[in-house]
């Protein structure tokens, strides 16, 4: 029903905020990832999923579409209600949460209050498949923690190498060499590194 909403921000906490837009304030849910985001700025644009319940409607925004998206998928798994989602986001970074679902991290998954064992792996099982789908259909999942990671990882997709494969060769080339800039070279040296 929204997509997002910008305007001016009139309050801010670590979990809400109210977004002022053309004298009409809605009151949003949010991340710790997003006020990260947006507690500098005095207005701006958030990604807005509604959530529509017999006793409450709720505002969830996100600054990235990417953690929308994230988010959204999160809560299509049984167990997992926007609350727990919105914990899950604010205890580790979306891209955090993606790559360990990727890898099968149930440990890492399980560190979040509210996050079981059995919820853990269900997450793995059920979001492992729709989320290679989406990186290599090109969806906007949260891929990587920058455009040249992203790019790269995209074209070693595209090249046929699995997504975890590709996406463990970028890390390794970015934590040995932090200063490379060329998406071209890094590319070539996580080829390498396969």
């Amino acid at each position: 029903m929204y997509a997002y909403l910008q305007g001016k921000f009139t309050y801010k906490s670590p979990a809400q905020v109210s977004l002022d837009v053309h004298g009409i304030g809605y009151e949003v849910n949010i991340s710790l990832n997003t006020f990260s985001a947006i507690q500098h700025l005095n207005e701006g644009k958030l990604f807005i999923h509604l959530q529509v319940k017999e006793d409450a409607h709720t505002l969830f925004g996100f600054f990235e579409k990417e953690e929308k998206e994230i988010f959204l998928l999160l809560i299509g798994v049984s167990g997992v209600g926007a609350a727990t989602a919105r914990m899950m986001l604010s205890s580790i970074r979306p891209d955090e949460v993606n790559r360990a679902i990727m890898q099968g991290n149930v440990r890492l998954l399980e560190s979040v209050k509210g996050i079981g064992k059995k919820t853990a792996e269900r997450l793995v099982l059920e979001l492992k498949d729709k989320i290679n789908k989406q990186a290599i259909s090109g969806g906007n999942v949260y891929l990587a923690g920058n455009t040249l990671e992203h790019d790269a990882l995209t074209a070693l997709t595209a090249l046929g190498i699995s997504r975890v494969q590709a996406e463990q060769s970028i890390q390794k080339i970015i934590r040995s060499e932090p200063d490379i800039k060329q998406l071209e070279e890094l590319i070539k040296k996580a080829l390498k590194a396969i």
